[in-house]
């Protein structure tokens, strides 16, 4: 890969993000001054296309590898990728059946959630996937240094999240798990999902360690791509409770 490509990959890396934050604020400010769920729906929409076509490249998986040796390294990233794949598929029936029960319960009313906390954990979280987008395309063009950099910040990012949620906003909510559906709800979808962002953290410190062994290579790196697509998995799936907890609907009094 040339130098280049590599700046390339990281302007567009740097674009999504950009893209994705509009995105976020526009979210914020439909949300307080109009209240609209159809373009709440939208704009969630598109941030989970924009992350799943670009940093969890979604495209890879079209790839057509039917002249790869079964024992070529090829055809082995390509069988892992859509294993990976599967695995997340099944998981977000996990978290689709937690929407359903979301709404089925509370309809369009929500919990009465601290705006600003929302939106700040919610960028945390963007910004995490940014940088590791940024560690797998370092990896990709063997830029060690931005690597481990990009992936260290990513890790931090990602205990931010799990303090802002579990230790502040779990304290800070005027109810607790047992009071009423807003209650049951609220840490039904944050639990599970701030379990996911732990074991997300838990594999990227596996990668980590072994990055700075220096296991990885530009030719072989799948388990950097894997645990990318994964945080970008659980990036999406924030994408879309966030504004089902902190945005859609009449706050509940």
């Amino acid at each position: 890969m040339t130098h280049t490509d590599k700046k390339a990959d990281y302007q567009l890396g740097l674009s999504i993000f950009i893209l994705l934050a509009f995105l976020t604020v526009a979210e914020y400010f439909v949300a307080v001054e109009f209240g609209s769920t159809l373009v709440l729906l939208l704009l969630a929409f598109a941030k989970g296309g924009l992350v799943l076509y670009y940093y969890m490249h979604a495209g890879k998986l079209l790839r057509d590898d039917s002249q790869a040796e079964h024992d070529s390294d090829t055809y082995k990233t390509n069988t892992n990728r859509l294993g990976l794949w599967l695995f997340m598929l099944s998981d977000s029936f996990v978290f689709g059946g937690l929407l359903v029960i979301r709404f089925g319960l509370m309809g369009l009313t929500r919990p009465e959630l601290i705006q600003s906390l929302g939106l700040l954990v919610t960028s945390v979280l963007l910004i995490s996937s940014f940088f590791m987008n940024r560690a797998e395309m370092a990896m990709a063009h063997g830029d060690r240094k931005t690597f481990l950099t990009s992936l260290s910040i990513t890790i931090f990012l990602g205990i931010a999240f799990l303090i802002g949620v579990v230790g502040v906003e779990w304290q800070l909510a005027p109810f607790g798990p047992a009071d009423g559906p807003e209650g049951a709800v609220f840490y039904m979808m944050t639990g599970m999902h701030a379990f996911h962002v732990l074991t997300g953290v838990i594999f990227l410190l596996i990668v980590l360690r072994n990055g700075i062994k220096n296991v990885y290579t530009p030719e072989k790196h799948w388990a950097v791509e894997a645990s990318a697509i994964y945080w970008h998995f659980i990036d999406l799936v924030w994408i879309i409770f966030y504004p089902a907890l902190y945005l859609i609907g009449k706050a509940v009094l």
